[in-house]
């Protein structure tokens, strides 16, 4: 047991490494690798390079993505980061995340002095 005790501390920080780091990363690879599975048509997506689109088709491994009305792009579903949390969590209501300008409001200063 005497042998043991020196080895004590080696595997605590080896069990919150695991606790911490792996185990929470590979419940993340899980829970992408299961959204990509379950992909349909018609899906609002995020790409892992920032661009937002539609499916427009789903083969065996890559997706056809619309990012604008006659832009399709073929992606590898690896590339596929997550569903649009906009297209899903929209609340029903006016969009207030357009803002409009009022030409009238906005002033100019024109600090030029000869």
């Amino acid at each position: 047991m005497e042998g043991l005790a020196p080895l004590l501390p080696l595997l605590g920080i080896v069990l919150v490494f695991w606790l911490l780091v792996i185990r929470p990363g590979a419940r993340r690879e899980r829970e992408r690798r299961s959204m990509q599975a379950s992909l349909v048509v018609g899906d609002r997506v995020v790409l892992t390079s920032g661009f937002f689109g539609t499916i427009a088709a789903v083969h065996d491994d890559r997706a056809d993505i619309t990012l604008a009305p006659g832009t399709t792009v073929s992606v590898a579903l690896g590339a596929i980061g997550g569903l649009d949390p906009a297209a899903h969590d929209a609340p029903a209501g006016p969009d207030l995340s357009k803002k409009t300008t009022d030409p009238e409001s906005s002033t100019t200063s024109e600090s030029e002095e000869s």
